[in-house]
């Protein structure tokens, strides 16, 4: 165990227990009142430093693959590389507690705008604005390219957890290691095809609502109440002011946005086509492929009965480790951003 690693489990101690000294000193006020302490909020050990950074600085640019991606970095440019992804409906905001936990432990960090977000634009106005999962991932690939990063520590969650363990899965040789929030989550279109049990198929509600032309002239008109009331599904616990949510609304603003994300989850249903350049991929996906490099999976309470981490165990045969994060939602890395930075330094020394 080297410095940094020491450094983020003593800090995250610290901190979890201060949260209990609080506790312990509110509770013992005069005797005579009878007044019960407020139940302690779920999750509330894990959250610290959460909110902490409200920008995230510069917006870089760079031409590759079919896009002009826009990204933010952290850290010293000599530092073993670090990309995180973010998922929808967020933005690269979802790591601006993150990326200065790792920079200060001397990594160097980048979170891209994913196709469809923020500034990041296709160079060409003929490219299909295709949704499809390799078609992301293709994208991350291209980007690690175009800044000449052969390997790279891949963390994600929602379709960014999908990416990066599609990365892993297809160019293993680019991945030092992974974290993946929800574990191996990627989509096997014949599988989509099988019906889940009620309670499961109400939770995909949108993914339904999206195959409509209804759902899309919804989501065109309503995008910001519509991503906003994701995220308090998703993430009942967390308290999230109107400012944390304006800051990564405005990535929903971009004018290839709906058209992302309703081909995304049109494709998964078999409701709308890929492109033929990654037909190749989607087979090779098809057949499941284990993730051999090093890997550590988190859980949240957004997992429900996967939370366990064993419907997916055998798929990572390489070093991995499944970590737990009770009272946490969906979105892991601003939740509790001290949790997801160590999940990475971990990963990093597997």
């Amino acid at each position: 165990m080297d410095i940094s690693r020491r450094f983020f489990g003593a800090a995250l101690a610290a901190g979890s227990a201060g949260l209990v000294a609080a506790s312990l000193s509110a509770c013992a006020g005069d005797s005579t009142d009878s007044a019960a302490p407020p139940a302690p909020t779920p999750g509330a050990g894990l959250r610290a430093g959460s909110g902490e950074h409200t920008s995230l600085g510069p917006i870089k640019r760079i031409e590759a693959g079919a896009l002009d991606v826009a990204y933010v970095e952290f850290g010293p440019g000599t530092g073993q590389p670090v990309i995180l992804l973010h998922g929808w409906p967020y933005d690269p905001y979802s790591f601006a507690d993150v990326g200065p936990l790792l920079a200060a432990a001397g990594y160097r960090v980048l979170v891209p705008y994913l196709r469809g977000y923020g500034p990041t634009t296709f160079r060409s106005a003929q490219a299909v604005r295709n949704g499809q999962q390799t078609a992301i991932a293709r994208d991350i690939v291209d980007f690690m390219d175009a800044l000449h990063i052969d390997r790279a520590i891949l963390g994600g969650f929602d379709w960014g957890a999908r990416t990066v363990d599609i990365v892993a899965a297809l160019w293993p040789q680019r991945c030092k290691a992974i974290v993946a929030v929800s574990g191996y989550i990627i989509t096997q279109q014949a599988a989509q095809q099988q019906p889940l049990p009620p309670e499961a198929e109400l939770g995909w509600w949108y993914q339904y609502y999206f195959a409509t032309e209804r759902g899309r002239l919804g989501y065109e008109r309503n995008r910001r109440e519509f991503n906003k009331l994701i995220w308090r599904r998703a993430s009942p616990q967390w308290n999230f002011d109107d400012a944390t949510y304006d800051r990564s609304a405005a990535a929903f603003d971009n004018p290839d946005h709906v058209d992302i994300v309703i081909s995304n989850y049109r494709w998964r249903l078999s409701l709308a086509p890929g492109e033929p350049q990654y037909d190749a991929y989607e087979q090779q996906l098809a057949a499941g492929p284990a993730i051999t490099v090093p890997a550590i999976t988190i859980a949240s309470d957004f997992d429900g009965a996967a939370k366990d981490g064993k419907p997916y165990r055998d798929k990572y045969t390489g070093k991995h480790e499944h970590r737990v994060l009770d009272g946490i939602g969906h979105n892991v890395p601003q939740e509790a951003p001290r949790p997801f930075a160590q999940a990475i330094i971990d990963a990093d020394h597997l």
